[in-house]
């Protein structure tokens, strides 16, 4: 059955689009950028780009940050939602459920294919925007990103909701580590004791961060290990969007309209968009799917800020459970040959 599953989102032309669309995005974005070498000011944009025109190897990071609040959850709702419902209202599931198949197998086939299209769109994002950011901005200089740290620091943590610029506000949507800590990491400067941005030596500056970029602490990352954290980035986003498909699919088994189901997924992400950014609303906060998205940004940062990933990985896991047992209990006591 998964292989069955599998076929079938391989050879929807919808399944393509979707990934099209999410790879497309970026791109644009890149050759504006490219093309007029101007960058988002200091905390506007989304995250890391105002540093891509430094370092075409951040590109990813600022894809994802681009295509994560709106356009991803879009894509990924709508192919969880038509997974149950879409056979429904086709008429193809009392056929399928005709033949020896058991209901429980099907449903964990199609929970495969979601994953699989989750995984396969976060992948093509980051590998597109990869390739467009480093022929058009290249790999990055050195001196120019640690000279650029002021402003990449300064709008990152401004964007996150964390440095001097930007306070968190109460039951923000973003992760991130709190004010001080913002504060702290924004302070530092490679290449200069003294906290003073104009006193980068270049040949110092050159050594330090050799064939390196910056995180968002000011501390330079080596091409190792900027790889990794990215893949971290990209696990943790991929994560969220099992969320979102959770919701997706669980709604795909209550309703048969396929659109039906998506609407209802995104009226939910909405909803808790809303909540997040309501003080009045602070107590169920940290209950919202959408309230850690953004702590992937944490990845980046020198150290690690691990208890925003911590609560966002768990909270997901805890939807992802809970909404798939309800689809389960739903799906194998649905009457669908009436």
């Amino acid at each position: 059955m998964i292989g069955v599953e599998l076929m079938k989102l391989v050879r929807r032309p919808r399944t393509w689009v979707a990934v099209g669309l999410l790879c497309l995005l970026p791109t644009i974005v890149a050759v504006f950028l490219a093309t007029t070498r101007i960058s988002p000011p200091p905390g506007q944009g989304a995250a890391f780009l105002s540093a891509v025109l430094q370092s075409g190897s951040l590109y990813p990071a600022a894809a994802l940050a681009l295509v994560l609040p709106i356009f991803l959850p879009v894509a990924v709702a709508v192919i969880a939602g038509d997974s149950v419902a879409g056979e429904s209202s086709q008429g193809t599931l009392r056929y399928l459920l005709v033949r020896p198949v058991r209901r429980t197998s099907l449903l964990l086939a199609k929970l495969v294919a979601v994953v699989v299209f989750v995984v396969g769109s976060v992948l093509a994002v980051a590998g597109s925007s990869y390739v467009v950011g480093v022929s058009l901005f290249g790999a990055g200089d050195p001196v120019a990103v640690v000279r650029a740290l002021p402003e990449v620091t300064g709008g990152d943590d401004a964007v996150a909701g964390t440095g001097p610029q930007a306070a968190p506000p109460a039951g923000g949507q973003v992760g991130g580590s709190d004010a001080s800590s913002g504060g702290q990491a924004g302070a530092q400067r490679p290449g200069a004791d003294t906290g003073d941005a104009t006193a980068v030596d270049p040949d110092a500056a050159r050594e330090r961060a050799q064939a390196s970029v910056s995180s968002l602490s000011g501390e330079a990352l080596s091409p190792a290990d900027l790889a990794a954290r990215l893949l971290g980035a990209m696990g943790y986003v991929t994560v969220s969007m099992l969320g979102v498909a959770a919701i997706a699919l669980f709604l795909s088994t209550v309703t048969t309209s396929s659109l039906g189901a998506t609407l209802g997924a995104l009226a939910a992400l909405i909803t808790s968009q809303v909540l997040v950014s309501l003080d009045a609303a602070a107590s169920v906060t940290p209950y919202l799917p959408t309230r850690y998205w953004l702590a992937w940004v944490d990845f980046f940062r020198d150290p690690i800020f691990l208890r925003d990933i911590t609560a966002g990985l768990w909270l997901q896991a805890g939807y992802v459970v809970v909404l798939m047992l309800a689809a389960w209990a739903n799906f194998t006591t649905k009457d669908v040959t009436s």
